[in-house]
């Protein structure tokens, strides 16, 4: 098994969730670390941890921004990461694109909740790395799933005069991961 490093170029963590019942509000964490043990031979016995910086979300909007941070919602002073660290990884089968579909099994941790989540994972592939250095090959996954913020104590909320709420309670979190690993290269003798 060989630990592999993130290529932040080529990876990213996002998330959507509604506002005022029907547009959609689209985000992600620029400060993202992990830790992935890839079993090229045996995907199953992989593991993986990551952390989001909870200051690092983004939406685009300053002002919503801020009161993401704030203690409304992630409370990024008193809770500074959000991590995820998987349990198991169970093996579907092949995808129509190629791939091969696993469920992630973990825990996701928020504002020091910590509770179950699987996501949706397809494993693209390897190949050698493309570029200056042949002696390292590259990893890609896609990882989806789909939460209940009041799971996690994200309760905020403001009752909207037509009726339903200005924040939706389901947030889509959709992940993009390209891997980097060294691999030996063999001495000339």
């Amino acid at each position: 098994m060989a630990k592999w490093s993130l290529d932040r170029a080529h990876s990213n963590v996002e998330f959507s969730a509604k506002h005022m019942m029907f547009t959609t509000v689209r985000g992600r964490f620029d400060d993202v670390a992990v830790t992935l043990d890839f079993d090229e031979a045996n995907p199953a016995a992989s593991s993986v941890v990551a952390e989001m910086k909870a200051t690092s979300i983004n939406t685009g909007q300053e002002f919503r921004d801020n009161h993401l941070r704030s203690a409304d919602f992630l409370d990024a002073d008193k809770f500074p990461v959000i991590r995820f660290e998987s349990t198991s990884v169970e093996p579907r089968g092949r995808t129509d694109k190629g791939g091969t579909d696993y469920l992630i099994h973990g825990n996701l941790t928020i504002r020091d909740v910590t509770r179950p989540v699987t996501l949706e994972a397809e494993f693209l592939g390897v190949q050698a790395d493309i570029g200056k250095d042949p002696a390292k090959r590259r990893a890609a996954f896609s990882a989806a799933t789909k939460i209940s913020r009041r799971d996690w104590g994200l309760t905020w909320n403001v009752g909207l005069e037509s009726g339903g709420w200005l924040v939706g309670d389901a947030i889509t979190i959709s992940i993009e991961v390209a891997a980097l690993a060294e691999v030996e290269v063999a001495q000339a003798a």
